[in-house]
């Protein structure tokens, strides 16, 4: 998945969820600049371990979270 899609892709969850980047940030417990670069294309390959907190933090499956079918 590029970065972009995956930066759409969270952004996406975040307005189907209703949670703002800061409330994400702090339930995946990974840094507020982290998730804003992510958001914003300027991380485009996150660590599996980031995937996997945001995944969690919204209580998905990191397939999900990819948009893999």
């Amino acid at each position: 998945m590029s970065s972009i899609n995956l930066s759409k892709r969270i952004k996406d969850l975040r307005r189907k969820f209703k949670i703002t980047q800061d409330r994400l940030s702090k339930k995946a417990d990974i840094p507020f600049s982290t998730l804003a670069k992510i958001e914003g294309g300027y991380i485009s390959n996150p660590s599996m371990e980031t995937l996997i907190k945001i995944a969690d933090a919204f209580g998905i499956g990191i397939d999900e979270l990819l948009d893999r079918k």
